[in-house]
């Protein structure tokens, strides 16, 4: 791909999604000028100038076209915690930052209430209400329980955070082994031990089909996997036949393909507890989100480096 133009920039232009987020960032950094450049609008006359880039949330099906539009490009900042749809698709000296740190309490959050309502079985409790049935019996518990955390950023450390309460044994794995916290290397000897595997893990070559079928096998009878990284972590047809056999169970808001289509078999698979990708979708995201932006907006200006920056897909 062409490099950037590193001509002179006199005011620094950046580029907003939404007016929301405009108003979210409040006056700019001194020396930034902010345009909203919405998705299904035309590029406004400032693209062409724009250095800093704030694509729309869970964006990227326009990323090529809208990225020529750009042409003197140094910065895009995301709004996820995710970058796979950016890494390795944007021009050379383009700096590539994700939303590390925005996403940590809303996904945890649903984490533990994934485990939770799946432990104490909810869903089915629910389904009891529709038909007005007093199902009264035993359910599992968390308490006591070893729950292994695949992804330890900044929302595993959040879902450590908050699940140690709740009297259970943490174990973290991340890319390589630091402290206390295991390799993606040892996952073969830590699974066999886990009531419950929590994958957050950014989907890069290096993870995608990471949850394969030799992966559910090492997990013992009756343990639940709670995936809230991305859909294609996680093997589809292998879960399947472990939520069809009643060995395991899960608890989604990913899939692959996402959505799935109304006939797939994922709708009706027993044990399952499904969402729809909307772990990070709270109201105190967006406040969370341009906090950050203006933030890196302020060390733009002063030529300071970024946060955030992803380097190898992370």
């Amino acid at each position: 791909m062409p490099t950037r133009d590193a001509g002179p920039l006199p005011t620094r232009h950046a580029l907003l999604p939404t007016e929301q987020g405009r108003d979210l960032l409040g006056p700019p950094p001194d020396g930034v000028e902010v345009t909203v450049w919405e998705p299904s609008q035309e590029p406004p006359p400032q693209a062409a100038e724009a250095g800093f880039w704030v694509p729309q949330y869970l964006s990227g099906s326009r990323l090529v076209e809208q990225v020529a539009a750009l042409p003197r490009l140094q910065v895009v900042q995301l709004l996820t915690a995710g970058a796979e749809a950016f890494v390795d698709k944007l021009p050379e000296g383009v700096l590539l930052c994700d939303a590390r740190g925005v996403h940590g309490s809303s996904t945890s959050e649903w984490v533990l209430t994934a485990i939770l309502a799946s432990v104490r079985e909810f869903p089915s409790f629910v389904l009891d209400q529709q038909r007005r049935e007093w199902n009264q019996r035993f359910t599992g518990e968390l308490a006591g329980s070893r729950v292994l955390v695949v992804g330890a950023g900044d929302v595993g450390e959040a879902i450590r955070r908050r699940l140690l309460p709740f009297e259970v044994t943490v174990t973290m794995v991340a890319r390589r082994a630091r402290g206390d916290v295991h390799g993606v290397d040892e996952l073969r000897e830590l699974l066999p031990d886990a009531d419950v595997v929590v994958v957050v893990v950014p989907l890069t070559p290096g993870t995608r089909g990471l949850v394969d079928a030799a992966f559910l096998a090492r997990m013992p009878d009756g343990a639940l996997l709670v995936n809230a990284a991305r859909g294609p972590v996680a093997d589809t047809a292998a879960l399947l036949a472990e939520l069809q056999s009643g060995r395991l169970r899960a608890a989604l808001d990913v899939t692959d393909p996402e959505p799935p289509p109304a006939d797939h078999p994922l709708w009706a698979a027993p044990g399952l507890l499904l969402t729809p990708h909307v772990a990070g979708a709270v109201p105190g995201f967006p406040r969370r989100a341009y906090a950050l932006v203006r933030e890196q907006l302020a060390r733009w200006a002063r030529d300071e480096p970024l946060e955030n920056v992803v380097r190898d897909g992370y």
